[in-house]
């Protein structure tokens, strides 16, 4: 008998590591890793819209999303990141709900725009959250997803899948999750690699896309969900 919770397990890990990720979460949205996915996110889905951030974790890109103009709601697995994001004076305008990706406990077609970064590797199924995504969506709604690419290191959380193990963490790479997109009837609307300092010194925009994701730390991509 299969004894393993993903959803109770995962609130467990991202619990523990709460305070953590509080710590250095404002430095990635302010001037690291993602300091350009909302600029980003504004090419494509007007100020005033409804947004979702799923696995929206402190808040932070929560907060980052209402200051470009947008009505925000986070959701989160974790009770003690939502905590942390409701407490964040600088989330005061956005509204935070617990659930996950897969069933994120919001209406149909409610939202214009979704943005999951580094969540949707932290799913049971990744094809579920791309259902879910699409059902919260609006028809011709956007969804930008950044996941780790990969030299982002070793993915210590999700190793033991290796062995039979249970995990939390589903490493994916991202032509694989471009082709699970582009599968699903989703339209790919623009994509830009995020590199570590190595990485940046490489001629790696002549390079074919392939390539250029080889390379890089993060990948950020912006889909239509066309419906």
């Amino acid at each position: 008998m299969d004894t393993f919770n993903w959803k109770v397990e995962s609130e467990k890990q991202w619990d523990s590591m709460a305070a953590t990720w509080n710590s250095r979460s404002r430095g990635m949205w302010e001037s690291g890793s993602r300091k350009d996915i909302v600029p980003f996110i504004k090419e494509f889905v007007p100020a005033g819209s409804k947004v979702c951030d799923l696995g929206c974790g402190d808040g932070t890109g929560s907060a980052k999303l209402a200051e470009a103009g947008y009505v925000v709601t986070g959701i989160d697995v974790s009770e003690e990141m939502l905590e942390r994001a409701r407490l964040n004076p600088q989330s005061e305008n956005c509204i935070f709900n617990k659930g996950d990706l897969s069933d994120s406990a919001s209406p149909d077609n409610h939202f214009d725009a979704v943005m999951a970064i580094n969540s949707i590797e932290w799913t049971k199924l990744p094809y579920e959250s791309l259902k879910e995504m699409a059902r919260i969506l609006k028809p011709n709604g956007y969804v930008c997803i950044g996941i780790l690419g990969p030299t982002a290191g070793p993915r210590k959380n999700s190793f033991r899948r290796l062995y039979g193990e249970d995990v939390i963490c589903n490493t994916i790479m991202p032509w694989e999750l471009e082709k699970l997109a582009l599968e699903n009837g989703w339209r790919k609307a623009g994509e830009f690699g995020v590199y570590k300092k190595a990485a940046e010194q490489l001629p790696h925009a002549s390079l074919p896309i392939e390539l250029q994701q080889s390379l890089s730390f993060m990948w950020v991509f912006m889909f239509q969900v066309l419906k």
